[in-house]
């Protein structure tokens, strides 16, 4: 690729690099969102910023690029969250509601991140196989589940033949679904899983799904 040279404001200043970058990302995370990888365009993002194409290009290197760090911030907001989590002075069970919902809220308050995922998985999750490669995808949400599980299998609260990914399959299964799925959903079934007179049901459901896996016996029902 051409290197590009710095751009500069008029009048020879160089403009602020991480309040550029900033709002480029924004406006990419928008775009990459509402139209996909394939779809996204570089030049509608320049021109929903105050950049230009080449800052970008000087910024980020070109499309496939900016898309990676779109990702690459959005994973860090949800590590940010994972740090956040506060469950040491909580039982075992009231630990993993504790952190369902704070999954279940993540999703809900950044749609944007849902459908990034969701594109993602469209380009085979070659940008997330990068992140990995370079430690950008850690997972405090993750490494709490595992020392939570310990805990419950422990003090013989929850099933031992269960492991923390799984689980966390069952959480993020399920708040995904209710953002990604919901207009499907709704046109099949009538009901609409963002209506905030249910989210408080449907907060309370993702907690109690995970904790009737995890205090299931694992027995099959006899007859079947």
């Amino acid at each position: 690729m051409t290197s590009v040279e710095e751009p500069v404001r008029p009048g020879g200043r160089v403009r602020d690099a991480a309040r550029t970058r900033a709002e480029i990302l924004d406006v990419a995370t928008r775009e990459f969102a509402r139209a996909g990888y394939e779809g996204a365009r570089v030049e509608e993002i320049a021109a929903r910023t105050r950049a230009t194409k080449r800052m970008i290009y000087y910024y980020f290197g070109g499309k496939e690029q900016l898309f990676t760090a779109v990702l690459e911030r959005a994973y860090g907001a949800l590590r940010n969250a994972g740090h956040r989590l506060d469950v040491a002075h909580l039982d075992p069970v009231a630990a993993v509601r504790h952190l369902a919902e704070t999954v279940f809220d993540h999703h809900e308050q950044h749609p944007d991140y849902v459908r990034l995922l969701s594109t993602e998985n469209i380009q085979g999750a070659e940008h997330v196989r990068a992140l990995r490669r370079l430690g950008a995808t850690g997972s405090p949400a993750l490494d709490a589940l595992r020392e939570i599980l310990a805990a419950g299998q422990g003090s013989g609260v929850f099933r031992t033949d269960v492991d923390a990914v799984d689980v966390h399959a069952v959480i993020s299964s399920f708040c995904f679904f209710r953002m990604v799925g919901r207009r499907t959903f709704g046109a099949l079934f009538g009901r609409d899983l963002t209506d905030p007179e249910r989210r408080g049901h449907y907060r309370r459901m993702a907690g109690d799904m995970v904790i009737g896996y995890l205090t299931a016996d694992g027995t099959e029902p006899v007859g079947r």
